[in-house]
């Protein structure tokens, strides 16, 4: 309980500020309150910023009072609700050129703040920023997902993405295994399964891990800030069986239920065989436990319809595609593929050491721009997506008709990741 001595001292020192020609209770003018309509704006939360022209005393005064007014202030409100101080001085800006302090303010004291226009410029309702980075020397993939105009010589090396992409999402690289202890991972990667029968927990062939740093590596990965999960499932030669493949997609879709069981992860799979109607239904099945799975169309420039998973029809297919914009030499094609991705000439990680990297094509390098594009929607979303939903996403958000070498009754889509519109156009150089 606030003693009675304690409350006619409050109310003195409050009678005190009031008073102040600073902080009057009902001032002429105000200092304008700046706010976008469009930004996140933090509850009570301000910049107050200074004039340029005022002396070092009268800002001392300035915050001296400040303090004594917050004081107050909170004891007040302490004898409501007893909950934390509703005002506070968080910071005070020393820099040159911009002086000023932020905090959290109530209505009232606001009022007061901007009252003081001997001393105070503006005010401004804080609110919430996100890293949205510009790549330069990307791989040219990288540099494509972000463009929807063919590359130039003004943009072939500048990726245009948001910082957050990738964040609290795993993806699955169901594949050769995963050099997981690379530099460009930045132990954001760990071992899954080894489903081969006395083979290794390591990647003895590259193509694992050169589509895990497509997906997710810091240079040269979409989502930079995505879990990897190395699920091996064929051998250093790059070969396996089919029921191995099915048991490794089950094992994704397994271990994801036990450690997303409410959420969607992403599973690529850049390889493929003759059709399979088990490795379908499994990649389907997996798909219905919410995991989202982006799969190579295939490399013998046929129709991708005869080869599984590119048939898989819950999974997304991925032809490969130039960097003019045309369909790569090899990719498969037809109705079953629903996009295409950067697949000719792709530098990503490998084998070998923590900074082992290589330049390969294939559908299987076009795959995990999609599952990385998968995994970058996936974490901006404001809400839970299922994996339906970022199929369409990513169909959707895509650019249309911009491929040559297609006949019309194939897609013709070339996947975009649409970047903050404040970095298309000013920021790049």
């Amino acid at each position: 309980m606030v003693s009675c001595r304690l409350v006619i001292v409050a109310v003195l020192a409050w009678s005190s500020v009031q008073a102040s020609s600073l902080f009057s209770a009902h001032p002429l003018r105000e200092a304008p309150l700046l706010s976008d309509m469009t930004a996140e704006v933090v509850p009570d939360s301000y910049m107050v910023i200074f004039k340029r022209d005022v002396d070092a005393d009268a800002l001392h005064t300035h915050l001296t009072q400040l303090t004594t007014l917050l004081d107050m202030a909170n004891l007040e409100a302490g004898f409501t609700d007893g909950d934390e101080d509703p005002n506070e001085l968080a910071h005070v800006y020393r820099l040159p050129g911009l002086h000023g302090y932020a905090g959290r303010f109530q209505p009232d004291v606001l009022a007061r703040i901007r009252g003081a226009t001997d001393v105070v410029d503006y005010v401004e309702h804080d609110s919430i920023v996100y890293a949205t980075d510009v790549q330069h020397r990307a791989p040219w993939g990288l540099a494509r997902t972000s463009s929807r105009d063919t590359l130039s010589l003004r943009n072939f090396e500048k990726y245009v993405y948001d910082g957050k992409g990738g964040e609290g999402v795993t993806v699955y690289v169901v594949d050769t295994g995963v050099n997981i202890n690379h530099v460009d991972l930045k132990d954001r990667a760990r071992w899954g399964k080894t489903i081969p029968r006395n083979d290794e927990d390591e990647d003895g062939n590259g193509h694992g891990s050169h589509v895990a740093g497509t997906i997710a590596g810091t240079t040269y990965g979409v989502a930079k800030k995505a879990h990897i999960v190395a699920v091996k499932v064929l051998g250093s030669n790059g070969s396996g069986t089919m029921s191995d493949v099915v048991k490794g997609v089950e094992f994704t879709a397994i271990d994801h239920k036990s450690r997303n069981p409410n959420g969607t992860s992403i599973a690529n799979m850049s390889l493929g065989g003759g059709p399979s109607r088990t490795l379908d239904m499994a990649v389907n099945a997996a798909v219905n436990h919410n995991v989202f799975f982006a799969v190579a169309a295939g490399n013998e420039n046929a129709d991708a319809c005869g080869s599984s998973p590119a048939s898989a029809e819950a999974a997304l297919t991925v032809g490969a595609s130039t960097i003019y914009d045309g369909r790569a030499y090899f990719s498969n094609f037809g109705k079953c593929v629903d996009v295409y991705a950067p697949g000719l000439n792709i530098r990503s990680i490998w084998k070998g050491s923590k900074t082992a990297t290589n330049t390969i094509s294939g559908t299987s390098m076009a795959s995990p721009h999609v599952a990385g594009l998968a995994a970058y929607f996936l974490s901006l979303a404001d809400e839970p997506i299922s994996p339906a939903e970022l199929k369409k996403m990513i169909l959707d958000s895509s650019t249309q008709n911009k491929l040559t070498g297609l006949t019309a009754s194939c897609p013709n889509k070339l996947i975009y990741n649409n970047p903050p519109s404040d970095l298309t156009t000013g920021l790049l150089y």
